[in-house]
């Protein structure tokens, strides 16, 4: 599934739109681009989204992760206000656990795409292949910086994430997601060690089984994705 048409190619200086012209000007549209937040995390869900853009502009968009809070916002108001379709998907902590991050990660993609009210012709995900999408596709290395439609999903599916974590840090204010997200900071890694973890945090992983008290079971793996140890809790 990672394929581009034959005879196209994209210029370097072809700008965040270039992929998606290209691949219009053989037939192919309209195109996704999907894209996932919080995948590094050890708590809070896994948000994934998929964006069908087909030539509308967004001032200012880029990868959700070089843009302020604000300017995320602004992308996004945009995008839900004049993209074609768009669609987020929310895995909760458990179900992360249950799964895997990996497989999570692959299956919510999935149904970002087939929640889209318009079926797309061609998907593009940012770094890795998603097999069972039954449209082509291509995987992009740091897509999210170069193609359109996934930088639209990465803000949608940032700024989603986002507002879910500022509201659990009204219930767990101890843990301030509000502030880090649920990602590993040294003020998330005192607060495990001083409360343990909460309800929402991914037992999955080694520094929140070790702040419950939990031995650390095998096999260990390490996700190159996200260069973080993962643990292969059994079911």
């Amino acid at each position: 599934m990672t394929w581009l048409p034959r005879g196209q190619t994209v210029r370097r200086d072809a700008g965040i739109y270039g992929y998606e012209r290209a691949l219009g000007r053989v037939g192919m549209h309209p195109i996704a681009g999907v894209d996932e937040a919080g995948r590094g995390a050890c708590a809070g869900p896994l948000v994934a989204a998929a964006v069908v853009l087909d030539g509308v502009l967004i001032k200012g968009l880029a990868d959700s992760k070089l843009l302020t809070a604000k300017a995320r916002e602004r992308c996004y108001e945009q995008i839900v206000r004049k993209a074609p379709a768009w669609s987020v998907v929310i895995v909760p902590p458990s179900e992360c656990d249950r799964l895997g991050m990996h497989v999570a990660n692959v299956q919510a993609l999935r149904r970002a795409v087939a929640k889209l009210a318009t079926r797309p012709a061609y998907v593009l995900t940012d770094g890795f292949p998603v097999d069972g999408l039954e449209v082509p596709g291509l995987a992009m290395w740091k897509g999210d910086r170069v193609a359109a439609c996934i930088a639209a999903a990465s803000v949608i599916a940032k700024v989603t994430r986002d507002r879910i974590m500022t509201g659990e840090h009204e219930r767990f204010p101890a843990y301030d997601f509000a502030t880090h997200k649920g990602y590993i900071t040294s003020t998330h890694t005192e607060a495990l060690e001083q409360h343990g973890p909460c309800e929402i945090h991914r037992m999955r992983f080694v520094n929140v089984r070790r702040a419950a008290g939990l031995p650390d079971p095998e096999p260990l793996r390490l996700d190159p994705q996200l260069e973080l140890f993962e643990l292969g809790v059994a079911q």
